[in-house]
């Protein structure tokens, strides 16, 4: 067997998307014996632009277990997200409004928990042809809080019609953000042990978008959960033909982490290849993903994948799979 260097193109997005059913604000009728979800806690808004609320909440107890959290603006849904996400943009807003929001909370039967308290956040006015963007926000400062915590502050940012939220930035993830008069936050939902690079970009009500802060270092305390595994788990690879060409088929339980996994990185004969970006809700399950390796038969790979875990940091890579093209394939059309 013999390898040759290959020209990859991603192929199909095989995983299945989750779809969740909109239920109406009453939550219908409880099912016997299952217990509603708790109110959800420390629910905060504000605005992201003048047609954006920045939408933040707690888990609510664990016990039952939270399938998805719906986001009320007054009595009407306007967001619904799986049970391991806690923040959410609200979009298609009016400028210059107040707005109300709630959360709630469904467990795996369909019921729904009470309302949290209720909060309030007003859009900024529509700013004209504004396409200036807020001024770099300035040297950003960082502490662990414990170890699944970080203090962050940072300097104003100045915008010619006032800026209107900052974004917080895990590498290239946004992983927080808060109103525009606030310079300091704390960020939770981290991992034990664990070094991060942070950075701050301000944004005003056009959407306009700074550069980014520098960057400010931080590594969170050690704990108990240190060791706790984020490598994708029973991971599988095989290949098939198609049309003359032959592919290599994953297939993964995603890691348990605080949070949603929506992008992937596969790794091919010890080298990172391409990415898989879900761009709706994950599978909640085993996922699946399938790519083109070239034409020959009987080329030998290796394979392995990693998730980017919530936090804006990559998790462990998972086991090493062998395949060999054409060794078990069979041809489709």
């Amino acid at each position: 067997m013999r390898r040759v260097p290959l020209a990859l193109m991603c192929g199909p997005l095989c995983g299945s998307l989750l779809v969740l059913t909109s239920c109406a604000w009453g939550g219908g009728d409880q099912n016997p014996g299952e217990r509603l979800p708790s109110a959800p806690l420390g629910v905060t808004a504000a605005a992201g632009s003048a047609t954006s609320v920045h939408v933040m909440w707690n888990v609510a107890s664990a016990d039952p277990k939270i399938t998805r959290y719906e986001i009320y603006r007054g009595t009407t849904k306007v967001e619904e997200v799986s049970g391991a996400e806690h923040m959410v943009d609200v979009s298609r807003l009016e400028p210059a409004t107040t707005y109300v929001f709630t959360v709630r909370a469904r467990n795996a039967a369909g019921d729904a928990g009470p309302p949290s308290k209720p909060v309030r956040a007003t859009t900024p006015a529509q700013a004209a042809a504004d396409g200036t963007a807020p001024t770099r926000p300035g040297t950003p400062h960082g502490k662990a809080v414990g170890s699944r915590a970080v203090q962050l502050s940072w300097e104003r940012s100045t915008d010619d019609r006032g800026v209107t939220s900052y974004d917080v930035y895990q590498g290239t993830s946004k992983i927080h953000s808060v109103g525009g008069g606030q310079t300091a936050t704390v960020v939770t939902g981290l991992r034990p042990g664990t070094h991060y690079r942070f950075t701050v970009r301000a944004r005003d009500a056009a959407d306009n978008l700074s550069a980014p802060s520098a960057t400010v270092p931080v590594t969170t305390a050690r704990g108990a959960a240190d060791n706790r595994g984020t490598a994708p788990t029973d991971f599988r690879a095989a290949t098939h033909r198609a049309d003359g060409a032959y592919y290599i088929d994953l297939s993964w339980v995603p890691p348990e982490v605080d949070g949603v996994i929506t992008e992937y990185q596969i790794h091919l004969d010890g080298a990172p290849v391409t990415s898989l970006v879900w761009g709706g809700t994950p599978p909640s399950g085993r996922s699946t993903y399938s790519f083109y390796v070239g034409r020959e038969a009987g080329v030998a790979h290796r394979v392995r994948i990693r998730a980017k875990l919530p936090d804006g940091t990559w998790g462990g890579l998972s086991a090493e799979r062998s395949v060999t093209t054409g060794s078990t394939d069979q041809e489709t059309n």
